[in-house]
């Protein structure tokens, strides 16, 4: 049993007010957030569910210069549907706010400005590109130059979306700015690092020692970053977007936007309790937990737990239950390519099916391996499960209730050994349920609540009432009070999962909420207490409504296959000589590994025919190392050498890509000698 506490934060990593909410997000944070909050409230706990919109860095600064508006206008928009979508869709957060606010830009200043004073960062001059002619420093997405990879030349300074490589600007072949089009020159500019190397002792004994209980998936990347060595990461940017860094000789610089998104959780909180919000941050008394996606572990379990140390009074996270990522329809989900369903959407084109999605989505949930979604899916469990386990357990309990006592709980006469052991059966799900709430596996403990009503539904098949009404009505009041008590359970279990679905069953069951603390009774309903009319708790769902949805996605992707097509046109014509320049040869795959702190390289050793040779490529994302060791790729042999992450790479391997991005290693159809030349 690990430490009580009196009271429960819950933040939730706050979207990117660059786009609505898609069902990858709700799937990685907010259903299992919501869940839990909900089942603190059930059980009479304090507790409180911060969000909000995460509203400064240089994407948003992107989009606004493309429309032709403000950084604000494009923040208001999508904080209000963002803010919107969470309502409707019953995340209860206690406050959603927003990081342009007055408090926050006061909290994060202030923040700042406590570690500056502390001597807690390093300042650090360096050399930048700066574009004359717009007089500012350029963030490197304001960078476009060639790849010096595979010499695609709409490469950004942070990354080749061509070839997948991470770069950094002063990689780039002929860099020009984005702004202007200009080619931009090298100037000096000074930030502020905070030292997480200096910290680093800390956060291995508090993670690695002090917390092993953290999900696989968390603890392991923990691991992973701490065992490469951790460094000093800027707090700052040149960028006229964000909190001013409030120090003297800063003009021009903002907070960086992940050192300002976390300290939003703080700011938020004290919006909502400008006189206690210390209580929630500072008492060791309440427990904080980060509901977050695998994109955001290394924030908020290395970074800003070193903020929070560096400061030196705020309470650190007691756990971090981060999700994996969910695909859709077996493809990665991209907000770019529109490749999603967005929440805001699926709330008009499916009303009141708020709780199918949220039932489907903690199915599926991606709790320590990436999952998928399918449109199939969605129809099968809502059809199978919430259909006709259940909502027909429900149904069939409360018609004939209503049938053969006019609606009224009848009393139960004397039970039968099968009554006892079906009572029995479900006198555990309360602990059940609990027990895997508490430690955040979703998806196993609605499993358990949906067991209760396969119960259900197994008692009313074997006992069915509906053949003994005609000669033993006192058996068929005490099936049917059995079922009830069944039915009164459900409203309980489910009320964190299906809030929606739940309230409507507490109505036809006309009480109050009944409180968790009565989960697994068998008197929850009194007999003679009177019900209301039985409705459908769910509908089928057609194929005509989940084929439409599929053709909208098949839509998508044929509108970005003719996009990329667009903006891929076949190149002007070369001279016969400039191919032959390319030096084009089929090797062998020796080995194969991920390159350390590059998410998208790959390092192989290939046997070229003659020796071994290292070469680098960016298809991480699209292969794992082990799928491609011992199998025949194409590579350009004569490309000169060049140094990528410290390692040398002596070749190019080709690809193709995809209009979805992604990418598929050019490998010749039956084995050749490895040095085979491609003509």
């Amino acid at each position: 049993m690990g430490k009580q506490f009196k009271r429960t934060l819950i933040t939730t990593a706050l979207p990117y007010a660059n786009g609505p909410v898609h069902i990858g997000h709700l799937a990685g944070v907010y259903v299992p957030a919501d869940i839990y909050a909900r089942y603190l409230r059930l059980k009479g706990e304090e507790v409180l569910l911060i969000g909000g919109s995460d509203e400064h860095g240089v994407p948003i600064t992107i989009r606004a210069k493309k429309e032709g508006v403000t950084p604000q206008d494009i923040v208001d928009r999508f904080h209000a549907i963002i803010k919107q979508s969470f309502a409707d869709f019953g995340i209860t957060f206690d406050v959603y706010s927003r990081t342009t606010s007055e408090t926050h830009r006061q909290v994060a200043s202030d923040f700042f400005r406590k570690l500056y004073d502390k001597g807690e960062f390093i300042e650090q001059t360096s050399e930048q590109y700066y574009d004359e002619e717009a007089k500012q420093f350029l963030a490197d997405r304001y960078i476009t130059g060639t790849c010096p990879h595979c010499h695609n030349e709409g490469a950004y300074g942070d990354q080749c979306e061509a070839c997948g490589t991470s770069l950094n600007a002063t990689d780039l072949i002929n860099p020009k700015s984005a702004i202007s089009g200009s080619v931009p020159v090298m100037k000096e500019t000074k930030h502020w690092y905070l030292p997480l190397d200096k910290y680093e002792p800390f956060l291995r004994q508090w993670i690695l020692e002090g917390h092993k209980e953290w999900k696989s998936n968390v603890y392991g990347q923990c691991k992973s970053w701490m065992d490469m060595g951790l460094q000093p990461r800027a707090v700052s940017r040149d960028l006229d977007w964000g909190i001013p860094v409030p120090v003297e000789g800063a003009e021009g610089k903002v907070l960086y936007v992940w050192f300002d998104a976390p300290i939003g959780y703080i700011s938020n909180t004290k919006e909502l309790l400008p006189d206690t919000w210390e209580t929630w941050w500072k008492d060791p008394e309440t427990k904080l937990l980060h509901f977050i996606g695998k994109d955001n572990i290394v924030f908020h379990c290395i970074v800003f737990p070193t903020m929070l140390k560096a400061e030196g009074t705020f309470n650190l996270p007691e756990n971090v239950p981060a999700n994996e990522f969910l695909n859709l329809e077996g493809d990665k989900i991209s907000t770019s390519r529109n490749w999603a369903v967005w929440l805001h959407e699926y709330l008009e084109e499916f009303p009141g099916k708020q709780d199918v999605l949220r039932y489907v989505l903690t199915a599926n949930a991606p709790e320590t391996k990436d999952n998928d979604f399918t449109w199939r899916d969605f129809q099968a469990r809502n059809n199978n499960e919430l259909v006709a386990i259940l909502g027909n357990f429900v149904n069939r309990a409360l018609v004939l209730t209503s049938k053969y006592f006019d609606g009224k709980v009848p009393a139960a006469g004397e039970l039968t050994e099968y009554d006892k052991e079906t009572l029995i059966e479900f006198a555990d799900v309360k602990a059940d349920v609990e027990r895997l709430l508490d430690t955040f596996h979703f998806r196993d403990a609605q499993k358990e609540a949906m067991n209760l009503a396969r119960i259900g539904n197994k008692y009313l098949a074997d006992t069915e009432p509906w053949k003994l009404a005609k000669t033993d009505m006192e058996r068929v009041a005490t099936i049917l009070n059995i079922s009830l008590q069944i039915t009164a359970n459900l409203a309980i279990a489910f009320e964190p999962f299906l809030p929606f679905s739940m309230q409507k069953l507490n109505e036809m069951l006309c009480v109050e909420p009944l409180g968790w603390d009565r989960l697994g009774q068998t008197n929850l309903l009194a007999a003679g207490h009177q019900l209301a009319t039985p409705e459908l708790l769910f509908e089928k769902i057609e194929d005509s409504v989940i084929e439409a949805q599929i053709q909208k996605l098949l839509d998508t992707k044929k509108s970005n296959e003719e996009a990329s097509y667009r903006a891929n046109p076949v190149r002007e014509n070369i001279e016969y000589d400039d191919f032959t320049k390319l030096d084009i040869r089929v090797g062998t795959v020796l080995e194969c590994a991920k390159v350390p702190k590059a998410d998208k390289l790959l390092q192989f050793l290939i046997d070229d025919g003659l020796e071994k040779r290292t070469i680098i490529s960016g298809i991480a994302q699209h292969y794992k190392p082990e799928e491609l060791v011992g199998k025949q790729v194409c590579f350009i042999a004569n490309l000169a050498p060049r140094k990528l992450r410290g390692i040398v790479s002596e070749g190019m391997i080709l690809s193709a890509e995809n209009a979805d991005g992604s990418l598929a290693v050019i490998m010749p159809q039956k084995e050749v000698k490895p040095g085979s030349e491609v003509k």
